[in-house]
């Protein structure tokens, strides 16, 4: 796949002061099963709403206000398509989603050595404001555009983050600082369980004791706090004083919990914004184990982001 040595090359600019990002992937292939494209690009621009409030559209290269329609049929022959999820941690401050967006596909044509074809939708009714991507599976050569798993999984995340530091500048200690703050309590994977699994690399245990010949480092208490709220989900155990393990499930069972939250708030969202109020305790996701029937009306239908 193409992007393998820009993927290596846009780490170079990363450093613990850049800023962060998330950007989720998924290859869908045209087998004529599922919903068409169409539908999906109907989906994000009722879904979304730009910063003033308005009804979202979709942009493209150099087009404020993109044709879906013709982009569909553009597609239609085509082996897959590529959907991507763009988050900015600081989109709030950033001054143009559209602008980064069209600089970060200016980028990812660089590094995969090929033209793109591509439509976007910012997406700002949500706690944290991102863009939705769809590119063609397709190189300006007409053959197939196979993107290495490592650019689509690090480098196209990396290129993002330098292009965010570019305009906001690096984080602050105190940025940082209150960053990682907020992920003590977090039902999630965070940086700071990054962190914790580099700690236990070797020795498979965390080892914050105090010792007479080293100082603690700067994220001592953060690390400590986030033990302890591991701790309570069943994920940490204490084995001496100071010293932790953490369950190998941790990772798997955070990432799950965050989904399941991410969900639990699009749902809560949907009711409130039409009146309807409900305990999250009453709330039954799809997929979990039920022992009776769901039955009921259909509110609001939305996408996975």
């Amino acid at each position: 796949g193409r992007g393998q040595r820009a993927s290596v090359q846009a780490n170079r600019f990363i450093t613990a002061r850049s800023r962060g990002a998330v950007i989720k992937a998924r290859v869908v292939r045209h087998t004529g099963r599922g919903a068409p494209l169409a539908t999906h690009l109907s989906y994000l621009r009722r879904e979304g709403v730009t910063r003033d409030g308005e009804k979202a559209r979709l942009f493209g290269p150099e087009i404020d206000d993109a044709d879906p329609k013709a982009f569909s049929a553009r597609c239609e022959e085509d082996r897959h398509h590529f959907r991507f999820i763009v988050s900015p941690d600081d989109a709030v401050e950033m001054s143009d989603l559209k602008g980064f967006t069209r600089e970060l596909v200016g980028q990812m044509e660089k590094d995969l050595g090929t033209g793109l074809d591509w439509v976007g939708v910012a997406h700002w009714n949500t706690e944290h404001p991102h863009v939705h991507l769809i590119l063609r599976g397709v190189r300006d050569d007409g053959e197939n555009l196979v993107i290495a798993r490592d650019y689509i999984k690090e480098g196209m995340r990396d290129r993002a983050r330098d292009l965010i530091t570019q305009e906001l500048g690096v984080r602050t200690d105190q940025e940082i600082r209150r960053t990682l703050e907020r992920q003590i309590e977090a039902e999630r994977w965070t940086n700071l369980d990054r962190q914790l699994a580099r700690d236990t690399y070797r020795t498979g245990v965390i080892d914050l004791a105090p010792h007479p010949d080293r100082q603690p480092d700067e994220f001592h208490a953060l690390k400590v706090g986030r033990l302890r709220k591991l701790e309570s989900l069943g994920l940490a155990d204490q084995i001496g004083p100071g010293q932790w393990s953490v369950s190998e499930k941790a990772e798997a069972t955070l990432r799950e919990l965050g989904e399941r939250g991410d969900i639990i708030k699009r749902i809560h969202r949907g009711l409130s914004e039409r009146g309807i109020e409900r305990g999250t305790a009453s709330y039954v996701l799809a997929g979990e184990s039920l022992d009776d029937p769901v039955v009921g009306r259909l509110v609001a239908r939305g996408l996975d982001d």
